[in-house]
Formats: C-alpha cells, structure tokens, sequence
C-alpha cells in the first residue's frame, strides 16, 4: 500500500497563515508532511508526497496526481491531506482550537475508517479533537481533495493558525512532533500494521 501525502497550499497561496505571519501553512504543512513520509518508511510503509512544488497546484492536479498513482498500484493506495486550520480571513486571533479530519459528503467506507483511525490516536494523545456529533469522530464535507479522488481520501486540520495557542504549539517541537504522531500511528493503525 502506498500513502499519499498531500501537503495544503503554496507559498503565493493568500492568507494561509497566522494573524502575526510566524506559522505559514504552506511551509509548515511540507515540514509536517515529510516529517510524517519519514515516520512511515522507518515502519516499512510506503509514502511520498503528490505535492513536490512549493508553490499552490491546483486541486484538480492534485488529483490527478493521486489518480494515476492510484491506479499505477493497482487500487493499492491511500491519500492524506496535511492542513492548518482557520476560524477568520487571517488577519485577527479567534478563539477556535482544536485537531479535526474530515472525509468528502460521498466518502467510502475505507475513507471513514481512516479518519476513524486518526481521530481514535488523537484522542488517545490526547489532543482536543473537534466532533460534529459527541460519537463521531470525522466531519464530512464537498472538499475536492477528498471527493475527486478514487482512493481512499481523508483530510486533517491540524489545530488554528488564527488561534494564539494553537499556533505556539503548532510551532513548538512537541506540537510538531504530536501532529505527526497522529498521522504516522493513524495510517499504521488503519493498515493495521
């Protein structure tokens, strides 16, 4: 099985950052995204990123790329998408904290049992995670990412780059390596290594 890792966003990507500009998402996600391939393949799993550019491709690239990779496999491929998540434009701190994965509004059941896996580690972290009902751990929602590919496909928001708190952990060593920890023991668990 091979993992695909998206990393959200590019450096001429708007916004995408935190109201003071010390977290970027665009390089912070790259940071997060090798940190987890790095993870994986000191467990025998099989990881790249779609996304080698550092400026934004397009979504529609994006999954064209994890398409055909999908389909090189054999159907023996799996994507995740590495983001930062924000409750304003930008420009002012919120008050919004916490990790959350979601799935698109017609995910298969492999794609929910995925998020499933990660959401279970980073409660087990634990780390807030953020539920749209108190039993379900996974969000569902028309993100492109996760819709237009045919593999199974999940996407993370890794805690608010417009929260204070959040963003001093994001940027911290043990919010890094945490955020990591959730992805690497999140995809392990799911391919039930």
């Amino acid at each position: 099985m091979r993992v695909l890792v998206d990393n959200g966003h590019g450096e001429n990507t708007p916004g995408k950052r935190s109201p003071d500009g010390r977290l970027r998402e665009w390089s912070y996600t790259r940071e997060i995204a090798d940190m987890v391939i790095f993870g994986l393949r000191k467990k025998g799993v099989d990881a790249e990123r779609i996304v080698k550019e550092d400026t934004d491709v397009p979504l529609s690239e994006r999954c064209r790329r994890a398409n055909d990779i999908y389909k090189e496999t054999g159907k023996k491929a799996i994507l995740v998408s590495i983001h930062c998540n924000a409750a304003g434009s930008g420009t002012n701190w919120m008050n919004a904290r916490g990790w959350s994965v979601f799935v698109s509004n017609n995910a298969s059941s492999n794609s929910k049992k995925m998020a499933e896996c990660l959401g279970q580690i980073a409660e087990c972290i634990p780390v807030p995670v953020r539920k749209p009902m108190p039993d379900q751990l996974y969000w569902q929602q028309n993100l492109a990412i996760c819709r237009d590919t045919n593999c199974p496909a999940v996407l993370t928001e890794n805690f608010f780059q417009d929260n204070k708190e959040d963003v001093e952990y994001l940027l911290s060593p043990e919010g890094k390596q945490t955020v990591a920890q959730i992805h690497i023991d999140g995809i392990v668990k799911y391919l039930g290594l």
